[in-house]
């Protein structure tokens, strides 16, 4: 039965913390408390109790959030406040705890909520977690001042860093910065529910140990419970003169940063050279073996959509999906369920997606354009007419009427551009080695790579 993470441990009496404990011997916990700093808008405000535990050689450090004061703060602060509950403590694991009416008023004021760590930060908008949503899991009645919110930065346990290295020695990449877990939990009484998927990016950052060259890092990964590892968006970033990962996903689990050369043999003198081996390199795009990616061999539907999963950090999804053409046995299956979850795909009306066809490069840009949709980009490009864009192309008419927001949008953000002689070629067939450009271009315009 899941322990409720968010009900404060009893302080009771003060213990030595320098007595050493024996692993080996069941002992109670060490507790201390004491109040704890939360920073809101940069302004140090004495709102929270923080409470270290230590058992069996893990230690923890707890900070409960008041929840009248926050508010009261919050009035004060307005909209959009970053509230940051930050340690200096080396615990094995930091969390933020808030009850679910105090989430409620965070979302209501578009707040969001930073967990700083020596080594780490994660900042979670309070509208991701979405209480209501969760609340009506708990059943009619339950009340959000009595459901708990914990926000959790922790390292793995051993059993899942065994994990984490058998996946790295069958992946065959290096592990760079140390794994870390990041977890959402709301609880009520005995029953604990993960919050496990957002619907926008939220972003973590892991420091890069001292003296590790940030040039070996390829991208940072999620490792999951059964060892299946995918790409995340991931870049390097410079704060207070030391160097940090950046992290977006959509998901919750366990982290880390990888390098994973990957040099394709036919790319050598190809105009596609840095697109291609950096998404070969980040695990997004893979060759067709013998080190080669078949550069100018024309990509399907089904494989367009997989790279895109992919370079995106979608979590794969498995089971029946709705497209009467895609079998669950087919290599492609998982992905396009995930595409089609996101809104990124859509078939034909006969109900089929039609996989193996060759992906035109208006299909292609009316998917890249959803998946700005997701991204943000969409929401931070300048207003432009369609019309003056599509006038710099002689053949935009040939352009399907479907297609058109897609194009327009895909031009716009710079990530599709036109072939020679000022071409749109709506209905061309686009290359593998297009496919890696496009997918390169919209992650490094929505500012993720």
């Amino acid at each position: 039965t899941p322990t409720d993470p968010g009900t404060p441990t009893d302080p009771g009496t003060p213990t030595d913390p320098g007595t050493p404990i024996n692993p080996d011997t069941p002992v109670n916990p060490v507790n201390q408390s004491s109040v704890a700093d939360v920073m809101v808008n940069g302004k140090a405000e004495h709102i929270g109790t923080v409470t270290t535990t230590s058992e069996n050689n893990r230690t923890t450090a707890a900070i409960v959030i008041n929840s009248e004061e926050l508010q009261a703060v919050l009035e004060r602060a307005g909209q959009h406040a970053i509230i940051e509950i930050s340690t200096n403590l080396s615990s094995d694991s930091v969390s933020g705890e808030f009850t679910g009416q105090m989430v409620q008023i965070m979302e209501q004021k578009q707040a969001a909520v930073k967990i700083k760590t020596p080594n780490a930060t994660y900042t979670l908008p309070a509208q991701q977690i979405n209480i209501d949503k969760l609340s009506e899991q708990f059943g009619a009645g339950v009340r959000l001042e009595d459901i708990k919110v914990q926000i959790k930065i922790a390292a793995p346990t051993a059993a899942a860093m065994e994990i984490v290295e058998n996946s790295a020695a069958k992946g065959e990449f290096s592990i760079i910065v140390s794994p870390l877990d990041f977890t959402v939990r709301a609880s009520y009484g005995d029953t604990a529910i993960e919050v496990a998927r957002f619907n926008a990016y939220v972003e973590r950052t892991i420091a890069v140990p001292e003296g590790t060259d940030p040039g070996k890092i390829t991208t940072g990964v999620v490792i999951e419970p059964d060892g299946t590892v995918r790409h995340v968006p991931t870049k390097v970033v410079v704060i207070d003169g030391k160097n940090f990962i950046k992290i977006n996903s959509l998901t919750n689990s366990t982290y880390t940063a990888v390098w994973h050369p990957v040099e394709f043999k036919d790319v050598t003198s190809h105009w596609a050279k840095n697109a291609v081996n950096d998404l070969g390199s980040r695990m997004v795009i893979q060759g067709g073996g013998d080190d080669l990616f078949n550069p100018n061999q024309e990509i399907t539907r089904a494989e367009f959509t997989a790279i895109l999963v992919r370079g995106l950090g979608l979590k794969l999804e498995s089971g029946a999906g709705t497209f009467s053409d895609v079998k669950t046995s087919d290599w492609f299956s998982d992905a396009v369920q995930a595409a089609d979850a996101f809104n990124l795909i859509s078939g034909y009306g006969d109900g089929t997606f039609r996989p193996m066809d060759r992906i035109t490069r208006e299909q292609a840009m009316a998917i890249i354009a959803n998946a700005m949709n997701i991204t943000g980009l969409k929401a931070t490009l300048p207003s432009r007419a369609a019309e003056e864009l599509l006038l710099l192309f002689a053949d935009a008419n040939k352009a399907s009427e479907w297609a058109m927001d897609g194009i327009y949008g895909s031009l716009q953000a710079g990530i599709v551009m036109g072939r020679s002689s000022g071409e749109l070629a709506p209905a061309a067939y686009i290359t593998r080695a297009e496919a890696a450009i496009l997918v390169q271009r919209l992650l490094q315009k929505s500012n993720l790579i």
